[in-house]
């Protein structure tokens, strides 16, 4: 071979190499000439930012799986692409435009939508290149944008449709609003968190006694009503009580005095009301609790709302007009108070809805919005997860998509925001309102209805559609719905969704019940879900807390294959990764062996060398073992794969490299490589050493596709990328070659073992007998003389039937016979023995300190559950390590 590998592995110039070749050659367009196709979409990132550490894992599941799938020769199609994001790009563009002294306010919609493109332009660029540093095998040529113009031509055709249906609607009800974003937003974008606050019991005086000083009340004058936000008193319209509550049942028909609203409200039933709750009465304030307001329909009560879209309170407070809500209730708590209304304040642990987006405080708000009605969507939706034909892996998560789609309520889809798709209603002078694809159409609905309209005197409503509105069209859009295109046909279903658990009800059920919809079908058979990655201990990533990771930082640091290879060989199953730096540097040390390794057998070929599959029937016994051996890893990694378990793929491959190729094949053949053996012997190790490379590179590839195709490249003018699924050697485990390489495998293992346990120097070579009977063992033995005698590190090697071992000896015992070392002279005794006795009992020591300590009630009672686990752990690890130093101390006679 005329071409060979630096003496180092270099990412920094590696990556970017095969980043441009890989585009230039369009090594990622699908094949149409293949007939059997899969297809992925990737999870759109928002145009917000840049990938985050969630976003590598969820790209480099998604590559190993397409990489594969290629490999395997399908018509493969990875879509990428990005989502408008409309409430976080708004407030980011906001936020830039304040640096500059300016608000949204002081553009028209056009010229602020025109900035907002101006910054998806560049951060929308940003993220691409950061997909292409990973090494993501995407065609680019098909990137989409959830604004693209074909996509929103597509969601507008969907609102046309569903509200011709009657399944979106216009009105007035209890919605989610954010104050500080001032939009509404979907149930699913409330972050509830526990929070510590107080529960206010307020005295409600009887109507009778409504004139009578409050502090003067007796018990029977006035009810308690107990609530977390006295400020929304000014809207209660009603006190209501369980039916079955004997104790109010005197209370039917009458009324009671609300304090500092200064009105009369009627006390009413209705079984919504926890008896157990407080004194088992509630105020009903029907515009600003999703609970009150539907209890407010059921007794036909008629709401008030006392807040502004900025979260004061509005003119039906009175003195209190144009406070924060926060400010608000702490005047209303010293009004109540002065007046005689509390009858006492407890410390109250509830759970406060937050904005997902900025964290917040949530405000229920009765406001007229657009709904999409969900329930007659979701039912098919749910069945297809339960007959099986959309499966969740792990299959656990499909309870709590069943839990959240069987409570499912209607969806707001509007949004208060200028950056997004724009309801396409369009409303005339007189206040008629036409739902229509475009202006034009719009003009032309009002003439059917009799109503005289230009394209002048209709207004478009202000509102824009919810971003998941649009994201939820995404796998069937992006391949040119509603067109009936071929691509639509050939890629739609899709095969596989990749995604965290946190997106399920926002994305992956919006996109079921769609696809069911308007496709017929559902979007994707198996839907694979991932856990998040934390910090190594177990807390979750934030700039708060100062453990963020950016991935491009550990890709710089340690090479993309590296981090790839770690997300995938430490992901278990559906839960969460622990993102611990130093593995990286492990996986690192896994890319510089196999660099090591492969530099090692390009300098040992001569260049006249042409690879070829070796001939079976005429190999030696080590190299059928290896041939073996990858057969064996082979059936592992495409049964972990045919599961989708990752990390066992990774690890079985990691294993077969690392140690059976590299360790063992490598070193059993140094002595062919080299041509101390015949011209035949060297060519079929030169053979077989560039076979299983090649073949083990194709299935590191999927993990670490840079270093790969590097290597590779020495090999064979195909990409990588394009070359075909390994197949096995066909080289059963039976074989009498397999069988006799195990035991050598075993024996030099044992004296390697025997040697480390009484720490015996590697430059201090020792003979070795081998007590045994089997006469095939010996033959096999003299044929592996030298590779066992350069493997053990052992001088000379003599077999013997029968064998009286000396004090002086080291004994072991393998599947069919003994091992013993005669350590007399090469081995001081008495000075190891005084080494593990010292050690002994500072390992003793160290563990008397630790039971000490996690025996203690002080320390279990005060330490958190993963600081005592972390003490436990180090308490194990010493034990494990006096095991070890007691074994040694018992091998060299005490």
């Amino acid at each position: 071979m005329k071409s060979q590998l630096p003496d180092r592995y270099d990412p920094e110039s590696v990556e970017p190499k095969w980043i441009q070749t890989w585009e230039e050659k369009k090594t990622f367009v699908p094949d149409s000439t293949r007939k059997e196709t899969f297809s992925i979409v990737i999870p759109p990132p928002n145009v917000t930012g840049n990938l985050h550490i969630g976003h590598a894992l969820n790209h480099t599941i998604q590559d190993i799986i397409i990489r594969i799938e290629r490999k395997k020769g399908k018509n493969v199609v990875w879509v990428p692409g990005m989502d408008h994001a409309g409430i976080a790009t708004q407030v980011v563009v906001e936020r830039e435009l304040a640096k500059e002294g300016k608000s949204r306010t002081d553009f028209t919609r056009e010229g602020f939508i025109e900035k907002v493109w101006e910054w998806k332009a560049h951060s929308g660029g940003m993220i691409a290149k950061q997909q292409r540093l990973l090494g993501e095998s995407v065609d680019w040529s098909r990137e989409r944008f959830t604004f693209d113009e074909g996509l929103s031509k597509a969601v507008i055709k969907v609102f046309r449709s569903l509200y011709d249906e009657g399944l979106i609607y216009r009105g007035e009800r209890i919605i989610n609003w954010c104050p500080v974003t001032k939009t509404a937003i979907s149930d699913i974008e409330v972050e509830y968190k526990e929070k510590q606050g107080k529960l206010y019991h307020v005295k409600y005086p009887k109507a009778e006694f409504k004139s009578k000083d409050p502090k003067t009340l007796s018990k029977g004058e006035y009810i308690v009503v107990a609530t977390t936000r006295p400020e929304t008193m000014f809207g209660d319209v009603a006190v209501c009580a369980h039916p079955d509550d004997v104790r109010y049942a005197e209370l039917k028909d009458k009324f009671v005095y609300l304090p500092i609203a200064g009105k009369e409200i009627p006390v009413l039933f209705d079984s919504f009301v926890d008896k157990e709750f407080g004194s088992g009465l509630v105020k009903i304030t029907p515009a600003h609790d999703i609970n009150d307001y539907e209890a407010g329909l059921r007794l036909h009560l008629t709401p008030i709302n006392i807040m502004n879209l900025d979260g004061t309170l509005n003119e039906q407070t009175g003195k209190y007009n144009g406070l924060d809500r926060f400010e608000a209730r702490k005047r209303v708590v010293e009004e109540l108070e002065s007046g005689g209304y509390i009858e006492k304040i407890e410390t109250h642990i509830h759970s406060v809805g937050h904005n997902q987006r900025g964290g917040a405080v949530i405000e229920p708000l009765l406001s007229t919005q657009w709904f999409v009605k969900i329930e007659s969507l979701a039912k098919p939706a749910i069945e297809v997860v339960k007959t099986g034909k959309v499966q969740f892996q792990p299959k656990m998560w499909e309870k709590t998509y069943f839990e959240w789609m069987e409570n499912i309520r209607d969806w707001c889809i509007s949004r208060q925001l200028w950056w997004g798709h724009r309801i396409p209603a369009y409303y005339a002078p007189n206040g008629d309102m036409v739902v229509a694809e475009s202006i034009e159409e719009a003009v032309t609905l009002f003439s059917k209805k009799g109503i005289s309209v230009t394209k002048d005197t209709i207004k478009q409503d202000e509102d824009v559609l919810d971003t998941w509105f649009s994201s939820g069209l995404w796998p069937f859009t992006v391949f040119g719905w509603p067109e009936n295109s071929e691509e639509l046909k050939k890629y739609y279903p899709t095969s596989v969704l990749v995604t965290g658990f946190d997106i399920i009800f926002f994305w992956v059920a919006r996109m079921i019940m769609n696809g069911l919809k308007f496709m017929g079908d559902v979007p994707f058979q198996k839907v694979l879900i991932h856990g998040l990655v934390r910090d190594k201990d177990g807390k979750k990533f934030s700039k708060s807390l100062g453990n963020v990771v950016d991935p491009l930082d550990m890709m710089s640091k340690y090479g993309t294959d590296s981090f790839r290879f770690f997300l995938a060989a430490v992901l278990p199953e559906g839960k969460d990764i622990l993102f611990d730096e130093s593995r990286l540097d492990g996986y690192r040390s896994f890319c510089n062996k196999i660099w090591n390794s492969s530099r090692f057998i390009f300098m040992n070929l001569p260049e006249e060398f042409t690879a070829k599959e070796p001939e079976i029937k005429t190999l030696e016994d080590t190299d059928l073992w290896i041939l073996n051996e990858f057969d064996q890893m082979l059936l592992r990694y495409e049964k972990a794969y045919s599961d989708y378990h990752f990390f066992e793929m990774a690890n079985s491959i990691y294993d077969f490299v690392w140690g059976s190729f590299c360790d063992w094949y490598l070193e059993l053949t140094k002595a062919r490589v080299y041509g101390n053996v015949t011209p035949e012997s060297q060519e079929k190790a030169r053979l077989v050493l560039i076979s299983v490379l090649k073949k083990s590179l194709g299935l590191l590839h999927p993990f670490m596709p840079f270093i790969t195709e590097e290597i590779h490249s020495l090999l064979d003018s195909t990409e990588l990328a394009k070359t075909e699924f390994p197949k096995p050697y066909g080289v059963s485990d039976s074989s009498p070659a397999v069988v006799r390489m195990e035991l050598v495998r075993e024996i030099i293992t044992k004296i390697r073992n025997m040697r480390a346990e009484l720490g015996v120097k590697p430059e201090k070579k020792c003979k070795v007998i081998l007590k045994c009977n089997h006469k095939e063992l010996k033959e096999m033995m003299e044929r592996e003389i030298k590779s066992i005698l350069q493997l053990s590190k052992a001088e000379s090697l003599e077999f013997i039937d029968s064998y009286e071992a000396k004090n002086t000896d080291s004994v072991g015992a393998f599947s069919i016979g003994e091992i013993f070392l005669p350590l007399e002279g090469i081995f001081d005794f008495e000075k190891e023995k005084q080494r593990l006795e010292k050690e002994k009992k500072q390992i003793q020591l160290e563990m008397e300190k630790l039971e000490n300590k996690i025996n203690k009630p002080a320390f279990l009672e005060k330490a958190k559950p993963d600081v005592v686990e972390k003490e436990r752990e180090k308490y194990y690890t010493w034990k494990e390590k006096l095991d070890s130093t007691v074994r040694a101390l018992e091998k060299i006679g005490t």
